[in-house]
């Protein structure tokens, strides 16, 4: 797929925010992303491929740790994760009780 020059292939809700959410299907390589409440952008080398729709992890993220996403939890890692790495049901249980 085309992309556009200085569209984002990510978006993270908040300041603050673990994980980013794909804006389109990303390859493994350079991902450019940006917050929904501000300018700033961000830059993640992809450990590999991210579907739409699907998280990515912005810092690493340990074992047991909170997974933060609109400024709150929604889930648990259950194993370690590397910035870049895909975030979803292989790798994180969720905070719901």
């Amino acid at each position: 797929m085309a992309q556009r020059p200085g569209a984002p292939g990510f978006l993270a809700h908040r300041d603050g925010d673990l994980v980013g959410v794909a804006v389109r299907d990303l390859d493994p390589g350079p991902a450019e992303g940006g917050y929904l409440s501000g300018p700033a952008s961000l830059s993640v080398q992809l450990t590999e491929a991210v579907p739409l729709g699907h998280k990515l992890a912005l810092t690493d993220i340990a074992a047991g740790q909170a997974i933060i996403e609109y400024g709150q939890p929604v889930g648990v890692a259950t194993r370690d994760i590397r910035r870049g790495d895909h975030v979803h049901v292989h790798n994180v249980r969720s905070a719901r009780l």
